[in-house]
């Protein structure tokens, strides 16, 4: 089985400082991504931004449970990566790039190794599910909280 995930970009119409505010702000992303039922904060850096997480996602087949690090790139990046959990591999990112005039670029990266047991059962049409509900949604998710103010 091969990897899962992909890429979803999106302009949204608000200031990269604001949508940067949002992702940073990791343990709230229950509340607004669709498929992530929990974010369990297990280190701070120094600044108060999670560190390292415990997550659980519903990937349609089972709910996967993957403990992530996270990096910050101020106003230009999220990045996470798991270091231990269900999945063989997760690497995902949010990038931003600055449109003017209020405008955001948005893109979402996720790329996860499922290993062989859960990648047999992702197979086919499974697998685009998973990635409309893991990915493609992603960028509107940033657009819709961010228009709930």
């Amino acid at each position: 089985m091969g990897n899962l995930g992909g890429e979803a970009s999106a302009a949204v119409d608000a200031p990269i400082d604001e949508v940067y505010a949002l992702l940073e702000d990791v343990a709230i992303a229950p509340e607004w991504q669709s498929g992530l039922q929990e974010m369990t904060v297990l280190e701070s850096d120094a600044q108060g931004r999670p560190l390292r997480c415990i997550t659980s996602s519903d990937a349609k087949v089972r709910v996967i449970r993957t403990e992530v690090r996270f990096s910050y790139e101020p106003n230009t990046a999220v990045r996470w990566e798991q270091t231990k959990g269900d999945l063989k591999s997760l690497v995902g990112a949010w990038e931003l790039r600055d449109l003017g005039d209020g405008r955001t670029q948005v893109t979402y990266r996720l790329t996860g190794d499922p290993g062989r047991m859960l990648g047999m059962m992702v197979r086919g049409p499974v697998e685009g599910r998973i990635r409309e509900k893991m990915v493609d949604v992603r960028p509107g998710e940033v657009a819709a909280r961010l228009a709930k103010g």
